[in-house]
């Protein structure tokens, strides 16, 4: 059994920890108030961006001269997956989650035979794939360093990706992380960007028609490398809300218990002072009468 003086040590630090961990929920707050309206604000554009290139892609009468970034390669052997995490922990299964996600299409990709390229973006992606593919991770970036999600750290990995897509590294590039739904939701989402997918293009289409002018494949070979930033720009602001949401939920879970924790070793503790002070005036009692 536990001394007094070991459950009033725990007992502090427990109450200590409860108030790290209350102030942090309080930060996650306030910073999901913003990442959720950045994040909101964020997908029509990406919408109405993918909706004029379906609408530009369908007018293209030549396929064979379409830019590859569209039509791609027409191989299926080179994958090219960038797993985008946070870098900081204490946010319960949100890295966690993505990196489930994103295993499971590697596991599809090795049993079907191709080749698998990985791009971690954030260092909590990195630290838990380099165990099992860390051969097959060839670029690791982290933005520690941002104080905000913003559009240049997005161009950045849209730029790489286009590079190694020139280089005919990848035949196929597909992007992982967290869509935000509430502070208690976050969906993992595995979104094919090289090359883009039609069919996903056409579930978000309004049926908006347009008349273009230069040629739209002159337009398309401006726009798609601006639409993967964009795509990469909408999964960091995803991130970044549901980030903040899930250590919002984390940190409000971990406060509960540490509450309970408080409660339990305050008992414990009642109950062996009251057992020492019933010992001790035994004690006393005992030494009395046999005088």
């Amino acid at each position: 059994m536990a001394s007094l003086d070991d459950l009033k040590k725990r007992i502090a630090s427990v109450k200590s920890t409860q108030k790290i961990t209350k102030a942090m929920k309080m930060v996650a707050a306030a910073k999901l108030r913003r990442a959720q309206e950045n994040a909101e604000k964020g997908r029509p554009y990406s919408e109405k961006m993918n909706n004029i290139i379906l609408n530009l892609s369908s007018r293209i009468s030549d396929k064979e001269n379409a830019p590859k970034l569209l039509a791609g390669t027409n191989e299926d052997k080179t994958h090219l997956c960038i797993v985008m995490t946070s870098d900081r922990g204490l946010c319960g299964g949100f890295n966690t989650n993505i990196i489930k996600k994103a295993k499971s299409y590697f596991q599809k990709i090795s049993k079907e035979g191709k080749s698998l390229k990985i791009i971690t973006v954030g260092s909590k992606g990195y630290d838990q794939l380099k165990r099992f593919y860390k051969d097959n991770i060839i670029k690791k970036i982290s933005f520690k360093d941002s104080k905000t999600t913003n559009y240049l750290d997005a161009e950045k990995v849209g730029k790489m990706i286009i590079e190694n897509f020139e280089k005919k590294e990848f035949d196929v590039c597909t992007i992982f992380y967290n869509q935000f739904k509430n502070v208690i939701t976050q969906i993992p989402q595995g979104q094919q960007i090289i090359p883009l997918k039609t069919s996903e293009v056409e579930g978000n289409s309004s049926g908006d028609n347009y008349e273009f002018e230069p040629e739209e494949d002159e337009i398309l070979t401006n726009l798609l490398p601006k639409n993967i930033s964009t795509q990469i720009f909408k999964a960091m602001l995803e991130n970044s809300a549901s980030e903040q949401g899930s250590r919002m939920s984390a940190m409000d879970n971990a406060t509960r218990n540490a509450g309970d924790m408080v409660e339990k070793l305050t008992i414990e503790y009642n109950r062996s002072r009251q057992a020492s002070i019933t010992k001790e005036l035994i004690e006393i009692i005992s030494g009395a009468e046999s005088l």
